[in-house]
């Protein structure tokens, strides 16, 4: 027993220290994930992908994904594949974006964190959403350029609504017709004159004679 003393000492020492390390061990816990924590993108990366130590149950693991403005841009759902899970990436503005993680451990205590990553350049704008100009609209029928509003006097209408022109070209017919009555007249005068000297010439012939 003395000489195997010792040696039974050794082997409980070891088993002692090996036992506190197991339920260690059991914990879950991140190891990488991309893009890395504090990383700085100039191209949006189209999922974001967490890396752990042990498998996850995607029972128990939740995941979150926000940008600026606590705007949700997180695509779709998780995706787990062993110990990696991954999440389509809808990026909205430049700025901070911050994964939220929460796994479970095989001993059943939770582990949560979170990876930020900053995006610097944000989505371009949306081309549906410039304002286009309507169809020019055609002048209504029957109306000309120039023309004056429906309902407004013409500036060159007299008192009764008739154009001056219209109006003096009655007035000048008028003019016409009595200069012409008149010139008529003052030419029968004249040729009943002439009749009349010329008989009187001949009658006073005819006595001489």
């Amino acid at each position: 027993m003395a000489r195997f003393g010792p040696a039974v000492f050794g082997v409980a020492l070891g088993v002692s220290l090996l036992l506190p390390a197991q339920p260690a061990a059991a914990h879950n816990s991140l190891t990488g994930s991309d893009p890395r924590d504090g990383a700085r993108v100039a191209t949006a990366p189209t999922r974001v992908e967490l890396r752990f130590l042990s498998r996850l149950d995607p029972g128990t693991t939740k995941i979150t994904l926000t940008g600026p403005d606590n705007v949700v841009a997180a695509g779709g759902a998780p995706r787990f594949s062993g110990s990696r899970v991954s999440v389509p990436f809808k990026p909205g503005k430049a700025g901070l974006y911050t994964v939220g993680y929460r796994v479970a451990s095989g001993d059943g205590h939770p582990i949560s964190g979170e990876v930020r990553f900053t995006l610097t350049t944000g989505t371009p704008a949306d081309p549906s959403a410039t304002p286009t100009s309507g169809p020019a609209v055609p002048p209504s029928a029957g109306s000309t350029a120039g023309s004056p509003p429906a309902g407004s006097a013409s500036p060159t209408a007299g008192p009764d609504g008739a154009s001056p022109t219209a109006a003096a070209v009655p007035a000048a017919e008028e003019e016409d017709g009595s200069g012409s009555g008149w010139f008529w007249a003052l030419g029968g005068l004249v040729l009943l004159a002439a009749l009349l000297t010329g008989g009187i010439l001949l009658r006073r012939r005819a006595s001489r004679g």
